[in-house]
């Protein structure tokens, strides 16, 4: 698979508060990149896949409302978590 245990643990890690803090908003915003970008490489070779393309979606959209909740929040660690990942906005 993908995404294992120890990989998630590095994700959570990295971009939350520690390795077991699963819940925090930008933890999970990385782990939806983290997949995001799996899935985007994915069906760049499998054009047709149209259930991955489905679940490309839903989780753009879950990435889409966290930010949206963390800018709301707290401004100061939205710029600081799209800045780290990279992102557009």
């Amino acid at each position: 698979m993908y995404l294992s245990a120890e990989k998630k643990k590095d994700i959570f890690k990295e971009y939350g508060k520690s390795e077991f803090d699963t819940g925090s908003t930008e933890g999970q915003v990385a782990l939806f990149t983290f997949r995001i970008k799996h899935l985007t490489e994915h069906l760049k070779i499998n054009r047709k896949d149209n259930k991955t393309e489905r679940s490309l979606v839903l989780l753009v959209g879950k990435r889409r409302k966290l930010l949206d909740y963390l800018k709301k929040k707290d401004i100061e660690r939205y710029r600081a978590i799209i800045k780290k990942l990279g992102l557009r906005k």
